[in-house]
């Protein structure tokens, strides 16, 4: 059996062997190990997974042939404090991330009026665009195709696309600009 709280018998392998589905953390153990995540910050709903992770990686340390913690219970609450500071980041990430979706989401879909005078806008700034641009132009942003699949389509090279999508939106800009929409 593991050290740190629990026994190992007498010739019981020192790295915890073949533990017939015996579990890695003893009732203690696993108490301290929600007491940890739990003052870590962990949601309440959150720390049986956080217990799982554990037991995991304490299983996973024994079956590399890694030898057991010298006290598995010190061990498991680094472990469970590691994850904690995981969890934080990750709950960071996703804030972060929803906040650019949602001003992502406001630039994409501004009011009723405004999105009328930007189509209207955008509509007459294409008419004006040269032929070859305007094709460009629609395959691009419309089609939504990159530029490769757009010289591929057009039979021009790369090179001529980027040009014709540069001086378009360029053209574009100054309309919208121009027009004071934006």
């Amino acid at each position: 059996m593991l050290r740190g709280g629990v026994r190992r018998e007498r010739g019981a392998p020192a790295g915890g062997g073949d533990r017939g589905g015996e579990d890695p953390l003893d009732a203690a153990q696993e108490r301290r190990v929600r007491a940890v995540l739990a003052l870590g910050g962990v949601p309440q709903a959150d720390l049986p997974d956080g217990v799982q992770q554990v037991r995991l990686r304490l299983l996973e340390r024994a079956a590399s042939g890694r030898e057991a913690p010298r006290d598995v219970s010190a061990w498991a609450a680094v472990v469970a404090s590691n994850l904690a500071m995981d969890w934080h980041r990750a709950k960071r990430r996703q804030e972060r991330l929803g906040e650019r979706l949602a001003s992502l989401r406001e630039l994409a879909h501004p009011s009723g009026e405004e999105t009328s005078l930007l189509s209207l806008a955008v509509a007459r700034g294409l008419d004006e665009l040269p032929g070859p641009q305007r094709q460009v132009v629609v395959l691009r942003f419309f089609a939504d195709l990159p530029v490769r699949g757009i010289a591929e389509e057009l039979g021009i090279p790369e090179g001529t696309v980027k040009s014709r999508l540069h001086t378009a939106v360029r053209a574009l800009r100054d309309r919208l600009h121009e027009d004071e929409v934006v």
